[in-house]
C-alpha cells in the first residue's frame, strides 16, 4: 500500500510503477521477498505489499514470478482469514532459497533505495536550500532569551547550510541554541528504510533518530483523491536531528556492519542527511578535536563523504548536513590553523548581559511559580555576583531557582525568595576550593 505524501515544499519520491522503476534488480527483489515471507509468514500480497514497501501490483508480479520458478505456490482462498484474497507459502524449493539468502544478509522487509536514486532525492530536499528569515529562527529559539548580535550571526550560518562553531564558556545555551536551529528548520523530509550499494543493503531510518511525521488522510466522502502517492520505501520525517557528546568515536563514522546478521547501519551523518549534526562538547571524546574534525575535511569541503564496505571496497555518498560543533574551549586551543578554516562560521556564545540576566531569572521564576523577592533579588545582585566579577550565565537563574525550591519543598513552607536562601543556593553552585586530605 503506497503511503499518502502531506502537503511540503520538498518534492516526494514518486511511487515506483513497475519493478523497473524500483533500480533494483529482479534477484534481490525476489530474494527479499522470500526471506520476507519466511520470517513473517505473510501469505497474502496485500500484507506482503506492507511489508516489503511496494504497491500491491509490484508485489503481485514478484509472487507470479516465483511461482513459475516453483519457490511460491497459492493455497487458494479457502481459509479463514482469506476472505476473497488468494493465500501463498513457500515450496520447499522456496524455504531453501529463502535459507540461503538468509545465511547472505538477514535482511528483510522494506526493499531498498539504490543510492544513486536516493542522491536525486537528497537533492531535492537539501538542507542547503533552506532560507530562514529572522522571525522563523527566533520561533526556533522558543523561550531562550538572545542578544540581537547573536541572531545576527546565527541566521546566516544556518541559511547558508555551512559548519557551524559555537564555542564560549560552559552554561550559556550552546546546545539550546543548537537544539532550536532544529526546530527552526521547521519542514520535512523523505528517509529511505536501507538504501542499496553494489548489491549491499545499508539501513538508514532509525525510529531513535527520526521522527516519522503523520501523513496526510484524504477525506474519505470526497470522490477525489486529493493528496500526491510517494515512494514507500520512505519515510516521510522531520528534518533528523543527531546529537552527539563525549561519546563520538571516529568508528561512529563509519558504516556499522553486524557479522552475525551480515548487514549494515548507516553511520550517524549519513542517518542526519537533511538534517542538523550536532557534536556537542568538543573537546570531552577520547579522539583529540582535531582528529575528529581532519575525519570531516572532505564532507565539508566536497558536499560528499567516503564510505567503506566490509570488503574494503570504498564508495563516495552525498553529504548534506548541517554540522554544528559546540564546545566550550577556545577554538586556537584545540584547532590548528587549517582546520579552522574549514569551520565555515565562528560564532562565540558568551554570558548574558545584566539585563538579559535578569529578564532570564523573572522568566524561570514565573515558570516555576517561584515569587520575586526585591530584597533578595537586590543581594544576589550586589553581594554574591561581585564575588565572581559580575559574570552572568545562561544556566545560573534555573539552578538557583531550583536551589531555593528544593530547600521550601524540604522545609515544608511557601515558595519564597530570601538572601539566607540565595546564599543556600549560591554554595552549591561552585565548590570551594581547598586541599582534602586522603
Amino acid at each position: 500500500m503506497n503511503a499518502e505524501a502531506p502537503v511540503s515544499g520538498v518534492t516526494p519520491p514518486t511511487s515506483p510503477r513497475s519493478l523497473g522503476d524500483t533500480g533494483l534488480s529482479i534477484i534481490m527483489m525476489r530474494d527479499i521477498l522470500l526471506k520476507t515471507m519466511f520470517r513473517t509468514n505473510q501469505d497474502q500480497v496485500s500484507n506482503i505489499s506492507k511489508a516489503v514497501c511496494l504497491p500491491v501490483p509490484l508485489v503481485q508480479e514478484l509472487v507470479d514470478m516465483a511461482r513459475t520458478q516453483k519457490l511460491v505456490t497459492a493455497m487458494g482462498t479457502m481459509h479463514a482469514t482469506a476472505g476473497s484474497e488468494m493465500g501463498y507459502e513457500l515450496t520447499d524449493a522456496g524455504k531453501s532459497r529463502a535459507l540461503d539468502a538468509l545465511s547472505q544478509s538477514e535482511y528483510y522487509g522494506a526493499m531498498p533505495v539504490p543510492l544513486e536514486q536516493y542522491g536525486e532525492q537528497i537533492k531535492r530536499q537539501s538542507v542547503r536550500d533552506i532560507r530562514l528569515n529572522r522571525e522563523q529562527l527566533m520561533s526556533g529559539m522558543g523561550h531562550l532569551i538572545l542578544p540581537n548580535d547573536l541572531i545576527d550571526n546565527l541566521g546566516p550560518a544556518v541559511t547558508s547550510g555551512r559548519s557551524i562553531l559555537l564555542y564560549g564558556p560552559p552554561g550559556n545555551g550552546k546546545s539550546s541554541i543548537s537544539h532550536g536551529i532544529r526546530a527552526a528548520l521547521g519542514d520535512k523530509v523523505y528517509v529511505p528504510r536501507a538504501i542499496e550499494y553494489s548489491g549491499q543493503i545499508i539501513s538508514v531510518y532509525d525510529p531513535i533518530v527520526h521522527r516519522a511525521a503523520e501523513a496526510a488522510v484524504d477525506d474519505p466522502n470526497s470522490l477525489r483523491r486529493t493528496s500526491n502517492k510517494f515512494d514507500n520505501r520512505y519515510v516521510y520525517c522531520e528534518r533528523p536531528s543527531v546529537i552527539t557528546g563525549g561519546e563520538l568515536s571516529l568508528d561512529m563514522l563509519d558504516l556499522n556492519y553486524n557479522p552475525v546478521a551480515r548487514t549494515y547501519q548507516a553511520p550517524l551523518q549519513l542517518k542526519a542527511t537533511g538534517g542538523i549534526f550536532i557534536v556537542d562538547d568538543l573537546g570531552r571524546q577520547a579522539e583529540p578535536p582535531q582528529k575528529l574534525v581532519n575525519r570531516w575535511i572532505v564532507p565539508l569541503e566536497e558536499a560528499r563523504d567516503i564510505l567503506a564496505l566490509q570488503s574494503g571496497e570504498k564508495f563516495t555518498v552525498p553529504f548534506d548536513t548541517l554540522v554544528i560543533f559546540s564546545t566550550n574551549f577556545h577554538p586556537n586551543q584545540i584547532f590548528d590553523g587549517a582546520a579552522l578554516r574549514r569551520i565555515f562560521f565562528k560564532i562565540k556564545i558568551d554570558g548574558p548581559s545584566q539585563e538579559n540576566f535578569l529578564k532570564i531569572f523573572a522568566m524561570v521564576a514565573r515558570k516555576r511559580k517561584m515569587p520575586l523577592d526585591e530584597t533578595a533579588l537586590m543581594h544576589l545582585m550586589k553581594v554574591k555576583f561581585p564575588t565572581i566579577a559580575n559574570n552572568y550565565a545562561n544556566y545560573m537563574p534555573i539552578f538557583l531557582i531550583d536551589q531555593m525550591i528544593a530547600v521550601c519543598e524540604f522545609e515544608n513552607i511557601p515558595y519564597q525568595m530570601t538572601p539566607g536562601l540565595i546564599d543556600r543556593a549560591w554554595g552549591n553552585m561552585f565548590v570551594r576550593q581547598e586541599e582534602i586530605a586522603h
